[in-house]
């Protein structure tokens, strides 16, 4: 039986772990779409169904704001500069990552 040399196994380990850091490094910097559809579904219990609320509701619409615009007030929520009966409080959980993936998110929304 030929014996097989260990050099191309240690080549595919290495790329594999390679990937792994890759992988698991952009999983940090930005949540996965699904896990932004889950934050985005936490807001529809007030803002309606992808960020759209029902025709004379009181709840502003979230999807197609501005991105811009949807991180400025999530972070003013959060900081506490911008006043709020429930917001304040659900805006302290998020990190900045998860806040430009939800701004992100409602503005691709029409």
């Amino acid at each position: 039986m030929p014996s097989l040399s260990a050099a191309p196994f240690r080549s595919a380990s290495l790329v594999g772990a390679v990937l792994l850091c890759a992988t698991a490094a952009s999983a940090q910097t930005a949540p996965a779409p699904l896990a932004t559809r889950a934050l985005a579904a936490t807001c529809a219990n007030c803002h309606g169904t992808e960020g759209r609320p029902v025709e004379g509701e009181a709840m502003p619409r979230l999807a197609g704001q501005p991105r811009e615009a949807l991180s400025a007030s999530l972070r003013a929520f959060r900081d506490g500069s911008r006043p709020a009966t429930v917001m304040h409080q659900l805006a302290k959980g998020y990190s900045n990552e998860e806040i430009d993936a939800l701004a992100a998110y409602f503005a691709a929304l029409r």
